[in-house]
């Protein structure tokens, strides 16, 4: 990577902190999308109002005031700076240089554009480069094979499957965890 490489702007999107006047009417938007929030989350969901959304942002951001274990990132489209989703590292372990990545595209008609792809190189360019990780990981529900080739597409690979781990709609399913080392992200 070149000194002069963007750490937070590609060609569609870039990564940004929270607008406090603008994300939380967009993301009280896609807790409302069930299935959005299905793949998003193994908790129990519920849709949030717009002044829930403030105050999980306010929560998020004193938990990263307070500990160095966590950067969170809102994905923005260029063309216009509209909130597409978000992603963030967080369990950082630094002695170990360890982190798990998360990330979603909000709305289904942003998704399968790159956007999403565009946003991952970025966040493990600055995870790898930027913050000297060693390894990233991801931890993502058996139902969620769009997430399951989202990754390995990105060089991430399949490293542990905790069977039956999950419990939705009536069943049981896996929590596959994926990893990728900083030598293989270099490839």
């Amino acid at each position: 990577m070149d000194i002069a490489t963007p750490l937070f702007d590609g060609t569609l999107v870039r990564l940004s902190a929270i607008n406090h006047e603008t994300d939380p009417e967009v993301e009280a938007r896609w807790t409302h999308d069930e299935a959005f929030m299905r793949m998003m989350y193994t908790d129990p969901m519920r849709p949030l109002s717009i002044f829930q959304v403030k105050k999980k942002y306010e929560e998020l951001e004193k938990k990263m005031a307070e500990r160095n274990e966590l950067y969170h990132f809102r994905i923005r489209a260029k063309e216009d700076e509209r909130m597409l989703g978000f992603c963030n590292l967080k369990w950082i372990s630094w002695p170990n240089g360890s982190a798990y990545i998360t990330m979603g595209i909000g709305a289904a008609e942003d998704r399968h554009k790159g956007y999403g792809f565009e946003a991952l190189r970025m966040l493990m360019r600055y995870a790898f480069s930027e913050l000297n990780m060693y390894r990233l990981s991801a931890i993502v529900a058996e139902y969620n094979e769009p997430a399951l080739a989202f990754f390995c597409k990105a060089g991430f690979s399949v490293e542990v499957r905790r069977e039956q781990a999950l419990a939705r709609d009536g069943r049981r399913w896996d929590a596959i965890g994926l990893g990728l080392l900083v030598d293989e992200w270099k490839e």
